[in-house]
Parts: C-alpha cells; structure tokens; sequence
C-alpha cells in the first residue's frame, strides 16, 4: 500500500513540475512575442501599421488596381500622415504665409492626394518583402525617429526612418528618410524653387503631373 502511494505521490510530483516548467516556458515564450510587438500608440506603432498596411497593398497587387490600392491606403496615410505639417515645412513660414486661405486648402489637398498616390503606385508587387524594425529613440523638441529595414525578396535592404511627432493622441509622420536621404529636403528644395519661379498654378500642376505619373505607372 505504501508502495502504491509512493508512486502516485511521484506521478503527481512530477506532473506538476511538468505542469509549472510547461506554464513558465508559455509565459516566457508570450514574452518575447509582445516584446516584438509595438506598444500601443507609440511611434513604431504609427509607422507599424502603414508597413503592414503597404505590404497588404503588395501582397494583394493582382487582385487590387491602382484605384482600389488608393482606396485602401487612404485612410492609412490620413491616419498616419500629418500631411498639413509636412507641406507647411516644405513651403516654409514666408511662402506659406503669402497663399490665400483657399490657396493653403488647395495645395493640402493635392500634397495630400500626391502622398496616397506615390504609396500606390510604388507598393503594388509582393516578392517576400519584409519590414524589420531596428530601434526607436528620442529627437529633440518631442519628437522620434523609429528606423527600420524594408527587406527585399532579392535580400537587398532599404533604410526607412521615419520621423514622428505627437500633436494630439496619435503619432504622425512628418519626415520619411531613405537610406539617409530626407524626403522632406528633396521636396522642399523641388517646391520652393517652383513656387518662387513660377508661381503658385505652376506648383499644383507640378503635383498633379506627378499624381497622373503615380496612377499610370501600372
């Protein structure tokens, strides 16, 4: 009898340090996963979900037209996007302050469009490409960089650091750069030079040249 329980007395000791080792390896496991895993409304969650959100555009390439791929990427880039920010910055105080209330209007709503369209026209074919975070950290006056790697199916890689500062509840982008170049450089030296030589009409028709561009690059 002493013999029996012995052995059920094992049997029940070593199920349960199964049990507990079983219940660590999941909790520790669980870590790591989240550790992977942005935390809410942070930086590299904005920048986050318009990479994932590019890489479904891609991955549904031959199902989706470029108008559809607009569609879906709208509310991505309005989401993630301080597109007001990003053209004010581009035109500079004094060029800004010498449009018109519907001048300002009308060349955020093209900047805008111009921003929705590039992303469908350039992220349309999926080749098992991934995006893969590296860091996010801290830049003067309250803003972030989160920089990342789009890696490409060919195994080649293309640096994209993002920029981002919080003007209410969420992160906006206002800067993107590739492999160190800064989007908002090259479009500011573009525009001004526009803006300042030929006018005002010359810059918006600039910009729809490159949205007609964008939806015919299919």
């Amino acid at each position: 009898m002493k013999a029996k329980q012995m052995i059920r007395i094992k049997s029940w000791t070593l199920g349960l340090i199964a049990f507990v080792t079983l219940s660590v390896f999941i909790v520790v496991f669980a870590s790591v996963l989240r550790a992977d895993e942005p935390e809410p409304d942070s930086a590299q969650a904005a920048v986050s979900y318009l990479q994932q959100s590019l890489l479904q555009a891609m991955r549904e390439g031959e199902q989706l037209n470029y108008s559809e791929r607009v569609e879906f990427l709208t509310p991505v880039v309005d989401q993630t996007h301080d597109i007001d920010l990003i053209i004010k910055t581009i035109l500079g105080a004094t060029l800004w302050l010498e449009l018109d209330a519907s001048q300002q209007n009308l060349i955020i709503e093209t900047f805008r469009q111009l921003s929705i369209a590039t992303y469908a026209g350039r992220f349309k074919q999926y080749s098992g490409e991934q995006f893969k975070f590296i860091e996010q950290r801290d830049l003067p006056r309250g803003q972030q960089l989160v920089r990342s790697q789009l890696i490409k199916g060919d195994g080649g890689t293309v640096n994209f650091d993002y920029v981002l500062h919080r003007p209410a509840e969420h992160w906006l982008i206002i800067n993107i750069l590739f492999d160190g170049v800064s989007d908002l450089a090259i479009k500011r030296s573009e525009y001004r030079s526009i803006l300042q030589r030929e006018g005002f009409q010359s810059l918006i028709d600039m910009l729809n040249v490159k949205i007609a561009e964008a939806e015919h690059s299919e």
